[in-house]
């Protein structure tokens, strides 16, 4: 699927925003704040999005780009990038002073899984930055929210690519998915600290801020 949409993800990613999204990756980087000389990975990267921004703020940052699908890794056109599942990493613990992800959560399988090996491939004191979208509160405006996207999804599947099941994937990967506040519980339990929020759309878009703390403090529940 991907690998179909590789050519259009760009631009259905402003679609879906009403072009807000580049707005939301500058806010993204601008409060991960980074040391000088860091070491990032773009985990999901797609089409390089993060890993071209985070360029433009410091010439001296050394990123590495991951994804699963590689047409959205030649598309991205980044030298330092590699063909990676985010469940299993291909790198040392404690590698990278930030991991950033841009619409890559919902489509982890095993979201725990992704998530553990973020955790042990940042560096101490490390951050995890994170763009996607989430199941707004309450029910009924988590309703509105997913009939909207499908019909979005729906619409811009016929135009581009005469298939109507095209962009669904959205909502559908959605509806099973966490609001930004269990996310960020979720993080919690997963032995990160100093975790922000900062939500768009009445919730149906987020970032999400969370440094890599001391396992000891902490069980997984």
């Amino acid at each position: 699927m991907f690998s179909t949409i590789a050519p259009r993800y760009d631009l259905i990613t402003r679609l879906f925003s009403y072009g807000m999204d580049g707005r939301w990756k500058r806010l993204a980087v601008a409060r991960a704040v980074l040391p000088t000389e860091a070491t990032v990975l773009d985990l999901a990267c797609g089409t390089g999005d993060f890993a071209k921004l985070l360029a433009s703020y410091d010439s001296s940052t050394k990123i590495v780009a991951a994804d699963l699908t590689d047409r959205m890794l030649r598309l991205a056109g980044l030298s330092n990038a590699i063909c990676a599942d985010a469940a299993s990493l291909p790198f040392a613990s404690a590698s990278f002073d930030a991991v950033f992800i841009g619409y890559g959560l919902r489509n982890f399988p095993q979201l725990a899984g992704a998530i553990e090996e973020v955790y042990r491939v940042l560096k101490p004191g490390g951050v995890l930055v994170s763009l996607d979208f989430f199941l707004p509160d309450p029910a009924w405006l988590r309703f509105l929210y997913l009939g909207y996207l499908y019909a979005q999804g729906a619409f811009w599947g016929m135009v581009l690519h005469r298939r109507v099941r095209t962009y669904t994937y959205i909502p559908d990967s959605l509806r099973s998915f966490l609001s930004a506040t269990d996310f960020t519980t979720f993080l919690s339990r997963m032995h990160f600290d100093q975790i922000a929020e900062r939500t768009f759309l009445l919730g149906g878009i987020s970032v999400h801020w969370a440094k890599k703390g001391d396992p000891a403090k902490r069980d997984i529940q």
